[in-house]
């Protein structure tokens, strides 16, 4: 929306022609700002609370900044995943604000994070290997307010080592669940919890695990209930999942107060 048609709508808004709940509904369906390259969905946070995510691979250095730049014109959080390193000094250069996170391979412009009392999310890698995707779900979840307790290489190969930290799993509202080679951690965590689990396969294994289909297919044939399941290495996908699920609980305990 630009600003002749947001100045549009609040000269009518003070002349009586429509009343503000008119006016927030036509903000939210604003369509985007169009860059020629990209159309951003500069609304998307009014609409379902969080901005659009730009996703790195396949785009230019001067597209990814382009971008962040209008999120950042609309004082949005700016979460750009699949970053490199080089990738990333190039927009530092244009955005000195921007910071990058190594292990989630992300550049981040924080704004306005606001925490939720009572959502906390336990990401779980059942290996080593798994933690760059288990690091995206973290950060994800983080900018959306929530708390993040990570755990790393508890993995059924020693299953002792997943029982003994079970009890902060439990603690959370909501599971992430990283796993590759033949993906059996989300099932376990499933049958143990009486919480959403989000499993995310990866692409990490021998020959077998296929590129993380392996591990995919074990996933969605889990037989316990209470799993759900994203694409393979979309860390992005579980943390916002989880992140959602944090936030419906808070508005609910927020109603429940009043």
């Amino acid at each position: 929306m630009d600003a002749n048609t947001l100045r549009s709508l609040l000269t009518q808004l003070q002349q009586g022609q429509i009343d503000v709940e008119q006016v927030v509904r036509r903000v939210r369906l604003a369509p985007y700002e169009d860059l020629d390259f990209a159309k951003v969905d500069a609304q998307r946070q009014l609409r379902v609370g969080f901005p659009e995510v730009i996703f790195c691979p396949g785009k230019t250095p001067a597209q990814v900044i382009g971008i962040a730049k209008e999120l950042l014109a609309q004082d949005q959080t700016v979460l750009a995943t699949r970053a490199t390193a080089e990738l990333y000094a190039e927009v530092q250069a244009h955005i000195p604000a921007a910071e990058y996170d190594e292990d989630a391979r992300a550049i981040v412009v924080r704004r306005h994070v606001q925490a939720l009392a009572h959502g906390r999310v336990a990401v779980v890698a059942a290996g080593t290997a798994d933690l760059p995707v288990a690091a995206e779900a973290s950060l994800t979840a983080e900018l959306m307010g929530c708390r993040v307790d990570r755990l790393a290489d508890v993995g059924v190969a020693g299953l002792h080592r997943l029982l003994l930290n079970l009890e902060s799993v439990q603690a959370a509202r909501a599971v992430v669940a990283v796993a590759g080679m033949e993906g059996a951690l989300p099932s376990v965590l499933a049958g143990l919890i009486d919480r959403p689990v989000i499993a995310v396969p990866t692409s990490v294994g021998y020959g077998a695990s296929l590129g993380g289909l392996t591990p995919l297919l074990t996933m969605l044939n889990s037989c316990a209930a209470g799993l759900s399941v994203v694409n393979i290495d979309n860390g992005f996908g579980a943390g916002y999942m989880a992140g959602l699920i944090c936030r419906v609980a808070e508005s609910g305990n927020a109603q429940e107060a009043q």
